[in-house]
């Protein structure tokens, strides 16, 4: 089995909760009550969405040698 890494990003809802999608897989969103919640719902949904690529012949994208920084500026 090959490993593929994803980067997951998880929005606080204002009614509470955390939204998550995956960039590398458009459409690959879930959410969860709590931070380690959504994660684990994520790993579900990475799971089903890499399977349904499987299962079409489709290449199977991995994040693994992107490279990812957070920029802050003053307003």
């Amino acid at each position: 089995m090959k490993q593929c890494t994803y980067r997951i990003l998880l929005t606080p809802e204002d009614g509470g909760g955390f939204s998550v999608t995956v960039p590398a897989l458009p459409g690959c969103f879930t959410e969860g009550e709590t931070v380690e919640e959504a994660i684990e719902m994520a790993k579900e949904a990475l799971s089903a969405y890499i399977e349904s690529l499987e299962e079409d012949g489709e290449s199977i994208p991995d994040d693994s040698k992107n490279l990812e920084y957070s920029l802050t500026l003053a307003t």
